[in-house]
Parts: structure tokens; C-alpha cells; sequence
């Protein structure tokens, strides 16, 4: 685990290791999620459709989308 050391101008330098690991570059996007004490620096995604693309793929079981149309 690295750490960065915050500048009298509050920027940050994403340390090299973590920029090659999200495959970004000098003028990428990037999202920062804060959660309570919690923050979080993840790269913008260029398509968001994509990305979220089969995301839910295995939490139901089998058929559980015909049983639910039943119960209606």
C-alpha cells in the first residue's frame, strides 16, 4: 500500500502503479465515491452501458423471471 501526500493546492499523484491498474492516462476522467469515511477513485467509464453490461448475470436462478410473471 502506497500513500500520497496531499498538496497546499489539494491535488493528489495517483501513484504509477495504480494508473497503470485502472488503465488511465494524463486527462482521463475519473469518479470519486464517498461513503462515510469511505472514498473511492475509479475511472470514468467511456460507455456506461457497457459497462454495467451483464453485471447481474447469475444472481437469480434459472427461470426465476417466468415465476415472477406467474405470481402477477
Amino acid at each position: 500500500m502506497q500513500t500520497v501526500t496531499l498538496s497546499s493546492k489539494n491535488q493528489i499523484v495517483i501513484p504509477k502503479e495504480a494508473r497503470k491498474a485502472m488503465h488511465i492516462k494524463a486527462n482521463d476522467k475519473l469518479l470519486v465515491v464517498v461513503k462515510d469515511n469511505i472514498t473511492i477513485i475509479l475511472p470514468k467509464p467511456k460507455k456506461y452501458s457497457e459497462t454495467l453490461a451483464g453485471i447481474g448475470k447469475g444472481i437469480y436462478k434459472r427461470g426465476h423471471i417466468k415465476e415472477e410473471r406467474r405470481s402477477w
